[in-house]
């Protein structure tokens, strides 16, 4: 099994040091790590510090740095603008997403969501949703964190102004006749993706994103849930693109 990653603020300049706060407590506590055991220690920014166990505390960790790397960002980068759904939707896609290597993820307020993102709860809502992110990256022991919109939603006409600064932008569509499979790819910038919520994607939004430069594709003959529609978009892309 793979040593588990934890995420902290720094990486640690010194060779010897201290895993304390959450992230100690859970490498103690609910890991249960072990004197010789291995740890990596993650910034989220592409650093990565690799670790052996010299004791464990209560709620804290001292370790031993054995190795650092750097791993840079993807090129092409992958945006998924997601549909804001109603219930834990939004979460389950944002957990399959990251794991899968998404780099960032943007909620969108489309016409059709149930769930509305507004005032305080907006605001709670995508906290959930960059914990649920992060939760994620470690699971997936990832060195770069996603970032998720730095707005609670995002209107349609500012996804179009997204889409259209975008390398190459795709909105998933079941009545697409091209398939995101054959599109052709840039070998550099962003690529993002629109995924609509339950209800899809507006006849007035689409319309909106192919002026704006957007290619409507599809995936298969089947229809896919809004929480699952971006992950298998991703998973193909990955592919393409030899991330996998």
């Amino acid at each position: 099994m793979s040593a588990p990653l934890f995420l902290v603020d720094e990486l640690p300049a010194a060779d010897t040091g201290t895993l304390a706060g959450p992230e100690g407590h859970h490498a103690a506590t609910v890991q249960r790590l072990k004197a010789g055991e291995r740890l990596v220690l993650a910034d989220g920014c592409g650093g990565t510090a690799y670790a052996e166990v010299l004791a464990v505390g209560k709620g804290s960790v001292e370790f031993r740095v054995k190795d650092r790397q750097f791993v840079p960002a993807h090129d092409p980068r992958l945006t998924v603008v997601q549909g804001i759904a109603k219930g834990d939707r939004g979460e389950l896609a944002v957990q399959a997403m990251t794991e899968i290597g998404v780099d960032e993820i943007v909620p969108w307020a489309a016409s059709r969501s149930v769930a509305q993102w507004r005032g305080d709860r907006g605001v709670r809502a995508r906290d959930k949703w960059v914990s649920t992110a992060r939760e994620a990256a470690k699971q997936a022991r990832r060195p770069w964190l996603p970032v998720v919109g730095g707005d609670p939603d995002c209107a349609t006409r500012e996804v179009a102004a997204r889409l259209g600064g975008a390398a190459a932008a795709f909105v998933l569509h079941e009545e697409a006749t091209d398939r995101l499979t054959t599109a052709p790819l840039p070998a550099s910038g962003e690529i993002m993706l629109a995924v609509g919520p339950e209800g899809g994607i507006s006849d007035h939004e689409r319309d909106a994103f192919v002026a704006a430069g957007a290619t409507v594709v599809r995936l298969g003959s089947e229809v896919l849930r809004t929480s699952t529609a971006g992950v298998a978009a991703l998973s193909v892309l990955s592919a393409r693109l030899d991330r996998w």
